[in-house]
């Protein structure tokens, strides 16, 4: 497969999502957070998952056009329910909703509810840095089907829960974090599957609770573990902690959904800087911490050292030029999708 231009994957995302029912605004904001993850070389959530998004919405589990609804809410604290909309756009609106009521009150959270799956976080706690704030977010697993076992264990009963923080600077791209607290995404699996690749040991266990290097274990009753390796007790209470925030703080619920379907429970919390320092000292200060990490001569092996963030910016920037790579089934996928829904041959010809 050659590599495909972003904005042409973008229009075919925007095509098949309308053509199930989305407005214009919800396929363009679905597919700009999709294709912004392929960019920064986070396949897992990227145009791999539109298919997905488009048998959800014909099953009705995703509802376009869905209110965004206000349950309860402060000068500082806002309860979204999202009506099972599509959760990226839901959440965009609950994290500007969050930073509005932080810009008068320094500090503001927001719990979310009944969405779809929100994708990469980063996009979301990047919006309050944009404003000058800082940004966190926490995701559950939906309820859907676990995949994580709690360490020392080898049945799933945590999703792979992840956290994301973003803070202002002067840096030419973003300084922020975003990580699952498993071994890896859950996506990367599925794009390892894909492209027939074995995976790192520590990533996976079978059934038995034996360390593997197939990725499909994980489908055969086996179990992704917590981040750490073998000081996992980390990533398995930090994986507790944001299951808390995200699952029960929302009422969402921890376990299975008996129905299976997708409803992704977010928590978000914004912090006006300037209600500690002036925002430009805060920022510049940070842009030297980062130059301060990064002049830190590299191990043996490596090439140099990033600050948190910064892969993916240069990652996004050289995507824009090259083209992303899909991979041959999700291209296949994607043209019979196209073909049912008949849109133009020429959107996904080679």
């Amino acid at each position: 497969m050659p590599k495909v231009a972003a904005d042409r994957l973008t229009r075919i995302a925007e095509r098949l999502l309308v053509a199930v029912g989305a407005s214009v605004v919800e396929a363009e904001t679905v597919s700009r957070h999709v294709i912004a993850a392929n960019l920064a070389g986070h396949d897992s959530h990227g145009i791999i998952q539109i298919p997905g998004y488009v048998a959800e919405i014909q099953k009705g589990d995703i509802q376009p056009g869905a209110p965004f609804e206000i349950i309860q809410e402060s000068p500082t604290t806002t309860v979204v329910d999202g009506n099972w909309g599509f959760g990226f756009t839901v959440s965009e609106q609950a994290m500007m909703r969050t930073i509005e009521k932080a810009r008068v009150q320094n500090i503001a959270a927001t719990t979310v509810v009944r969405q779809g799956h929100v994708g990469r976080l980063t996009d979301y706690p990047l919006l309050a840095a944009a404003a000058g704030m800082i940004g966190l977010m926490t995701a559950d697993s939906g309820r859907g089907p676990k995949s994580v076992a709690p360490f020392g264990g080898r049945e799933p009963r945590l999703g792979t829960n992840p956290i994301c923080i973003a803070v202002p600077s002067n840096l030419d791209g973003p300084f922020f974090i975003d990580i699952a607290t498993s071994a890896v995404a859950g996506g990367k699996l599925a794009v390892a599957i894909e492209r027939g690749e074995s995976i790192p040991k520590g990533w996976v266990i079978d059934r038995e609770g034996r360390d593997v290097t197939d990725p499909t274990a994980l489908r055969n009753g086996g179990a992704m573990l917590p981040l750490g390796g073998l000081v996992g007790h980390k990533g398995y209470g930090l994986s507790a902690m944001v299951e808390i925030f995200s699952g029960l703080l929302t009422g969402l619920g921890f376990g299975i959904e008996p129905t299976g379907r997708h409803n992704d429970g977010c928590f978000m919390a914004v912090f006006r800087v300037e209600a500690f320092r002036p925002l430009q000292a805060f920022k510049q200060e940070v842009t030297e911490f980062a130059r301060y990490l990064t002049a830190t001569p590299p191990a043996e092996g490596v090439e140099r050292v990033y600050y948190p963030g910064e892969l993916e910016y240069q990652r996004a920037r050289q995507g824009r030029v090259d083209g992303i790579y899909v991979e041959e089934g999700i291209w296949r996928r994607l043209a019979a999708l196209a073909e049912e829904l008949e849109i133009a041959e020429d959107l996904i010809r080679m």
